[in-house]
């Protein structure tokens, strides 16, 4: 296993351990894969952390994608803007970068 400033992650990235979870890990994994994270993704990176600790379940695009679209509006509960923002997959790399686990239904 490798580790990310110090906080193990398995073989796709996520962090073994949600607790070791930082914004400088989150940053970290994002400049890694060539992202900037702008006010925008951190929206959506909170939104999935409340999301969790509200359901305990990292959600899957689709239910992301609705959920965002109820709270924060269907301009940016949208497929096109969610994948602007998270390349790899909204789902997928936004969880990552959240410090939580892989999506159930990301393959």
């Amino acid at each position: 296993m490798a580790d990310i400033l110090g906080a193990e992650v398995d073989e796709e990235g996520f962090l073994v351990d949600l607790g070791d979870w930082t914004k400088e890990i989150a940053e970290k994994m994002a400049k890694d894969d060539d992202v900037n994270l702008s006010d925008e993704h951190w929206d959506v990176i909170n939104f999935l952390r409340d999301y969790f600790e509200e359901y305990q379940i990292a959600p899957a695009v689709r239910v992301l994608t609705k959920a965002i679209a109820k709270r924060m509006g269907k301009d940016k509960g949208n497929s096109k803007y969610l994948y602007s923002l998270f390349p790899y997959g909204p789902g997928k790399q936004g969880c990552r970068f959240a410090g939580l686990p892989k999506p159930t239904g990301c393959i």
